[in-house]
């Protein structure tokens, strides 16, 4: 079998900010970096800049202090776009609303759904929960009444409320206007 040919780039892999980033989620000065490391503080600030490439010893020396691998630093991040026009509908109950999942449908960290809800569409008549930890609702568009058991919350566009994924609940739009709102599930609601 023949080995496809590779040809090697002479563009610089940028991982300063990958290397910034774990030195601030560690909560970490420059000056903290230096002196666990025994490198200059000069030195890291032009290498969390890419401005100059660290050897290999000082990498993996800098990676065992911001307690990371050095494959992080050259994983290319997965990501995902879904297009409005794209994104697959789903149904997740209710009268006179059209839902469109916007992450992909293998994230599991999180769901969001885009509903855009005729005038007086309304949830099921009888309260429903969903199996997730935390659901968010932002109001995008027009006005939303969110129903719990001994709640109502009216809301219009640029509302955010957020509560537990498990409470019961249902919702109406209550004006003569379409209203579009984004529901976000963490972590995703689990499928049956």
């Amino acid at each position: 079998m023949k080995a496809l040919p590779v040809e090697p780039s002479n563009a610089p892999v940028a991982i300063g900010s990958r290397i910034r980033s774990a030195r601030q989620a560690q909560r970490m000065t420059i000056e903290q970096v230096a002196g666990s490391t025994g490198l200059t503080k000069g030195f890291l600030s032009r290498v969390e800049r890419d401005l100059t490439s660290p050897s290999v010893a000082s990498l993996v020396t800098l990676c065992q202090v911001l307690s990371i691998s050095i494959g992080d630093l050259f994983t290319v991040p997965e990501t995902h776009l879904t297009r409005l026009s794209e994104a697959p509908r789903i149904s997740l109950g209710g009268e006179g609303i059209n839902e469109r999942l916007m992450t992909a449908r293998s994230e599991r960290r999180l769901q969001m759904i885009r509903a855009v809800i005729a005038p007086h569409g309304k949830g099921e008549s009888d309260l429903y929960s969903v199996d997730c930890e935390v659901e968010t609702l932002h109001i995008v568009a027009g006005r939303f009444e969110l129903i719990f058991s001994n709640d109502r919350y009216e809301m219009e566009a640029g509302d955010t409320l957020t509560f537990p994924g498990r409470e019961p609940h249902t919702w109406l739009n209550p004006s003569d206007e379409e209203a579009v709102v984004l529901w976000t599930l963490v972590p995703a609601a689990s499928r049956s």
